[in-house]
């Protein structure tokens, strides 16, 4: 067994202080309906009381306690998925337009995989047409481009248009759905069951605070570009119909695309059963959150517990990060056709600090063996880099060899041989 060497090296980082977000100034928006405003459905008294653990806050200090009215909230850091605040966060609940997400998901997945284009047609049927609820009045038999319907989605959270989306990808809106479900388990969304596409109210369709926060994290790094169309804050889309041709405005649902200096999205949602939900994403710096509402009284509260978290998450949370630059040694080789084989890290190492420790007091300390036994395969791992504050390890990364060394033959040692005796 080789023996292993530890190289200590401290790492000085200055500490970034955060200040809280301010929040922009903006006329009053006028109060209207927006979004799913009726549907079938049974009351949420089914839904599972949260457990006291469910209920505490994660990632917080003990004298850490926000003022939220929602009942089920959660707030995560996108990049590393960390949660910092959560309560009730596993209580099912009725998620109305915040389902969109998940279809939004499947939309883009389609378009990575040259399925659709942004610039292919699409015609709406009957089915698409009679969605009800939030809707841009698509007709049967209009057409619009990819590109539109997202927009419609996105900004004004038109079940007629997510509705035609599904059929266009799937052939139905069933199949659509399955393949929701299908997305959602692989996420590992254990606690959402989807029925339709958009978030009307029917049974059995729900899903938890903390998993629209699994598929928003999915909707926002995977497919970064949904913030082009989410952060618009008004436009329009051309109606072509046997009637003519005439302009229909869509005015965001995301009132916090207005109000909230660092707001990038995303989606909001809102039925007579599922009252007001928001799952709202927002970036300062290099720090991106995500922070979910569901349940809330009126629409106010929801963007104000929404505020409050994000808020919270800007205030508590620093990275610390190591672009592991420095060069590392070259480790020997034991009967292999090259005496030495060079090594490198995995790659850079961030870590999220949400207890405001001192991160100028990490040691990174590099564990390698003294020689390694050939063969040697490039990428496996040769050791590892291991972080640590005040001896407690918070995280580590691989470092992997930089190419590969095969195992010496009689003929590699008789040439050794030969050049020696020449010398």
């Amino acid at each position: 067994m080789h023996r292993f060497f530890t190289l200590m090296l401290s790492v000085c980082v200055m500490a970034t202080s955060l200040t809280l977000p301010q929040l922009h100034t903006a006329p009053a928006s006028p109060v209207f309906s927006e979004e799913d405003t009726t549907g079938p459905g049974a009351s949420e008294d089914g839904a599972p009381a949260p457990s006291e653990a469910d209920d505490a806050a994660s990632g917080t200090s003990a004298g850490d306690s926000l003022s939220l009215s929602a009942p089920s909230v959660l707030l995560m850091e996108a990049s590393t998925g960390t949660v910092i605040y959560k309560k009730a966060a596993h209580t099912r609940r009725r998620p109305a337009s915040i389902t969109k997400i998940m279809t939004l998901i499947l939309i883009f997945d389609a378009l990575a995989a040259n399925k659709i284009s942004l610039e292919d047609v699409v015609t709406v049927s009957e089915h698409a047409a009679s969605m009800g609820g939030s809707q841009v009045y698509l007709e049967p038999g209009e057409t619009q481009t990819v590109d539109t319907m997202i927009k419609c989605i996105s900004i004004a959270s038109a079940n007629d248009a997510c509705t035609a989306m599904a059929e266009a990808i799937c052939g139905s809106e069933e199949e659509f759905v399955n393949q929701m479900n299908q997305r959602a388990k692989g996420l590992g969304m254990e606690n959402t069951h989807f029925v339709n596409c958009c978030g009307l109210d029917v049974d059995g369709h729900e899903t938890t605070a903390y998993d629209i926060a699994l598929m928003s994290r999915e909707l926002i790094t995977k497919y970064p570009q949904i913030h082009d169309y989410c952060t618009i804050w008004m436009d329009t889309i051309t109606h072509v119909t046997r009637r003519g041709s005439e302009e229909f405005g869509l005015t965001n649902t995301n009132k916090l695309i207005r109000q909230y200096q660092y707001a990038t999205g995303l989606k909001t949602g809102s039925t007579d059963l599922a009252k007001y939900c928001v799952s709202a994403t927002a970036k300062k710096d290099d720090l991106e959150l995500i922070a979910v509402v569901m349940a809330a009284p009126d629409y106010k509260i929801r963007f104000a517990d929404a505020t409050t978290l994000l808020n919270y998450g800007f205030g508590k949370c620093q990275f610390y990060e190591d672009a592991n630059q420095d060069a590392l040694p070259s480790l020997p080789v034991e009967a292999g056709r090259e005496k030495q084989v060079a090594i490198g890290y995995a790659g850079p190492f961030r870590y999220l600090d949400t207890k405001g420790q001192d991160l100028s007091s990490i040691t990174k300390e590099l564990e390698l063996p003294e020689t390694v036994a050939a063969p040697v395969k490039e990428g496996d791992p040769a050791g590892r880099v291991v972080y640590k504050i005040n001896n407690t390890e918070i995280g580590s990364l691989d470092i992997r060899y930089l190419h590969s060394v095969e195992k010496a033959g009689f003929q590699d040692y008789f040439l050794e041989a030969l050049k020696a005796w020449l010398v």
